[in-house]
């Protein structure tokens, strides 16, 4: 059986703690049989939860043996856990430990230095001071959640159930995932698919970087056929060095960089602009209407369509 340690820290969120609590406690396989054990651990017995107090039956030794970690948010103001509070989840984390963080537990996870040199997410309102705070963790807002492999975090609200259904999916296959997401009357995918819909003009030019003036050519360029050698050339260095360069740089590889930077102006063309779909695949750079889709989906986490019916400019719907 699977154990679920969900921590529950003072002035914890009560949506973000009876999330996980809900999701994995119905959970079936199809025999019948419940694959999680979930239980609720504290750094002390009672819990002080926005206007009530809760009993934390299990104490930190619960997050011992646990298989899975989840670290609900906590109400603005609260205190910062305990060291003993970190150290019982760095331990986990040394153990394999699953760990996942919801909403704002995005805080207290990486205060543990877990995170560092790690792309992670949280409520998009608190997506910039998680940045500011936490300089070493890569902060994505446009995300309901980020998969690390063992750390996980997501969004705000129901971006936690999201995140609990794709942990149920990596456990235990679809099947199971699409009976828990019926059992809690939702999509197992939702229309916005893993995006909170924070929408950003273009992907970030590094000022100052070497590689400022070719990022600039690129992005003037999305339309036109841009190959690894042309970009290359263009910066005055071998595809070897450009590429690393590119990564030490930018933090990805110019192939992905290139792929968002179109789809951030294809956004801006189904925002603003009566053009079709497939004129709009043509102008952004995509070498066919099929490929446009899939990869826009893949970033923007809906289809071009759908995106366009929720974003549209009022003066051009």
């Amino acid at each position: 059986m699977h154990t679920v340690a969900v921590l529950a820290l003072d002035q914890v969120i009560p949506f973000d703690l009876s999330t996980p609590l809900e999701v994995f406690g119905r959970v079936r396989l199809p025999d019948g049989r419940r694959p999680y054990q979930v239980r609720v651990c504290g750094a002390s017995a009672q819990i002080a939860a926005a206007g009530f107090v809760i009993t934390a039956p299990w104490g930190l030794e619960g997050l011992a043996n646990a298989d899975t970690v989840i670290v609900p948010g906590r109400a603005e103001g609260a205190s910062p856990p305990g060291e003993e509070v970190l150290e019982a989840l760095r331990g986990a984390a040394a153990r394999g430990t699953r760990i996942a963080s919801i909403c704002v537990g995005a805080f207290d996870l990486a205060l543990t230095g877990l995170l560092d040199g790690l792309a992670a997410t949280t409520h998009w309102v608190a997506a910039s001071d998680l940045a500011r705070c936490f300089p070493a963790v890569e902060v994505r807002p446009d995300v309901l959640y980020v998969d690390n492999g063992q750390l996980l975090t997501s969004a705000g609200a129901s971006a936690g159930l999201d995140l609990c259904l794709h942990m149920i999916r990596r456990d235990f296959g679809s099947a199971v995932a699409a009976d828990a997401a019926r059992l809690a009357v939702t999509p197992l995918e939702r229309e916005g698919g893993q995006a909170q819909f924070i929408v950003h003009p273009q992907p970030p030019i590094p000022q100052g970087s070497t590689l400022e003036p070719v990022l600039a050519w690129m992005e003037e360029r999305l339309g036109e056929e841009l190959t690894l050698d042309l970009m290359a050339q263009r910066s005055g260095m071998s595809g070897r060095t450009f590429s690393r360069r590119f990564r030490e740089q930018t933090g990805t590889t110019p192939l992905q960089w290139l792929l968002r930077a179109r789809v951030r102006r294809a956004q801006f063309l189904l925002e603003n602009t009566d053009h079709t779909i497939d004129r709009i695949a043509d102008q952004a750079g995509f070498g066919s209407p099929t490929a446009f889709r899939e990869r826009f989906k893949k970033v923007a986490g809906t289809t071009p369509q759908s995106y366009r019916a929720t974003f549209r400019s009022s003066e051009h719907a």
